[in-house]
């Protein structure tokens, strides 16, 4: 009976072992410069019609999981205590704009096993899309569920 409650012993302080040499994740991916092509800017201007080439890039200690972009209107100047700010040469009173308001909002996965990872996605601004503050909004969240945010401010001009 002894020899048993031995080996039982030995099995479960080898499967505690084992448990304790995992690298755990315990800390959030980050949102980083994709160099000069990194787009959009804060602060950047574009127009109904044109492309915003999503240039960015995600990085994490273990392995990155996912990332979402969503553009939203900012006609009534709030924040969302990020780098996004009120561009003062982009300032449009409320109720100046015309067209539709712009609402993006997009999902994407991020390979497995990746540490690392550069986006170039081409996001096209809607035609009737109504001129004004948005936000730009990078969402990525690691293979754990940590997650980072960051807004921009852009501005779709006339």
């Amino acid at each position: 009976m002894k020899t048993h409650s031995v080996i039982i012993f030995l099995a479960l302080s080898a499967l505690l072992a084992s448990c304790s040499t995992e690298k755990k994740d315990m800390t959030a991916p980050e949102i980083v410069s994709a160099g000069e092509e990194t787009s959009p800017l804060n602060c950047a201007e574009y127009h109904p019609g044109d492309i915003i080439q999503f240039v960015w890039a995600f990085s994490d200690d273990v392995e990155l999981g996912s990332f979402n972009v969503e553009i939203h209107s900012n006609h009534d100047h709030h924040t969302h205590s990020t780098e996004a700010e009120d561009c003062p040469e982009h300032h449009h009173d409320e109720g100046e704009e015309e067209g539709e308001l712009w609402i993006f909002n997009e999902d994407y996965p991020i390979p497995s096993g990746q540490t690392y990872y550069k986006t170039n996605i081409p996001i096209a601004v809607p035609a009737n899309a109504a001129h004004g503050e948005y936000h730009f909004m990078i969402r990525v969240t690691d293979a754990a569920g940590w997650q980072q945010l960051r807004s921009l401010a852009i501005n779709i001009g006339e």
